[in-house]
């Protein structure tokens, strides 16, 4: 079984299976605001996403491996 990252926590401590734009820092523990999150998006490098209504929003379990995609690790 493999051991469970930061990433795979914040997940599973989620209260949905879904995370808006607006609550990104509460997500991910104050590491990104949904404002720079919004300008990657802008430019096609934001993790995947969907719209409901006027409101983005990302799967989190995607959303979780994008940010791991992004990381590196600082023993490195």
């Amino acid at each position: 079984m493999a051991t469970k990252d930061v990433y795979d926590e914040m997940v599973e401590k989620w209260h949905s299976a879904v995370v808006t734009r607006a609550e990104v820092y509460n997500f991910t523990g104050g590491i990104m605001r949904g404002s720079y999150l919004a300008n990657l998006d802008s430019q096609g490098e934001g993790p995947p996403s969907q719209w409901s209504g006027r409101k983005r929003f990302y799967p989190t379990r995607p959303f979780a491996a994008w940010l791991r995609a992004r990381s590196v690790d600082s023993a490195e």
